[in-house]
């Protein structure tokens, strides 16, 4: 997405897949010659601690990501996480070409009823202006993602219970799509990743992967 639905700039991050049986983390540093594999790690998740994306015991997801980042053995506390599951919705509109961000702001506010199911106050915006229409070379292909904040709250306050801040919050929809387009295979693995090791693994690593080249994202 354009922004995500926050960010702060840094230059190392983690990627932090949570979902229903468990937590994926990576850590993923960003130089001149490309993208490297600092480390990464897995968890299983307790039984119903998240159930279709909704994250419902965060004290106990806290715990697990708190494992995961003593194994990992990583100083990084930056990260970037997605939400998932029936509340998180997705459009393509059409604009008026040549609008201003804050003019888009308000004219999908003006007409959120007509996609968004929530209460306005209760839910979390973000859009990305993709390019021309192709049927109205005066108009734009705009992606909307909309999410009630609680799911963005619970990711945040997991975040926090681990000792780490929120760099972005993606749409895990999203992240898949931006993973399928890396060849994470081909990222260099710093000394605290056997190499052999992440090639079999990397595919797995995808979602994690592409929320931290998220973050990257000018």
């Amino acid at each position: 997405m354009r922004k995500g639905f926050f960010r702060r700039k840094v230059d190392t991050v983690l990627g932090v897949d949570i979902n229903d049986t468990g937590i994926k983390l990576i850590e993923l540093g960003r130089s001149a010659t490309g993208y490297s594999v600092q480390g990464y790690v897995t968890q299983q998740l307790p039984t119903h601690a998240v159930v279709d994306g909704t994250l419902l015991h965060l004290e106990a997801i806290g715990q697990v990501l708190q494992q995961a980042l003593s194994e990992l053995h990583t100083s990084a506390r930056q990260a970037a996480v997605a939400v998932a599951g029936p509340s998180v919705i997705t459009r393509v509109l059409e604009m008026q070409a040549g609008l201003s961000d804050e003019e888009m702001v308000w004219k999908i506010q003006m007409e959120a009823d007509q996609y968004i199911p929530y209460p306005l106050d209760d839910v979390a915006i973000d859009f990305q202006v993709r390019g021309p229409s192709p049927q109205d070379p005066a108009r734009v292909e705009v992606l909307l993602a909309a999410c009630l904040k609680q799911q963005v709250e619970a990711r945040e306050a997991v975040l926090a219970l681990a000792g780490l801040v929120a760099r972005v919050v993606d749409v895990e929809e999203f992240a898949l799509e931006r993973a399928c387009s890396q060849d994470f295979a081909s990222f260099t693995p710093g000394h605290r990743v056997d190499r052999a090791q992440w090639a079999v693994d990397a595919h797995g690593m995808g979602i994690a992967c592409g929320l931290a080249l998220r973050s990257f994202a000018g």
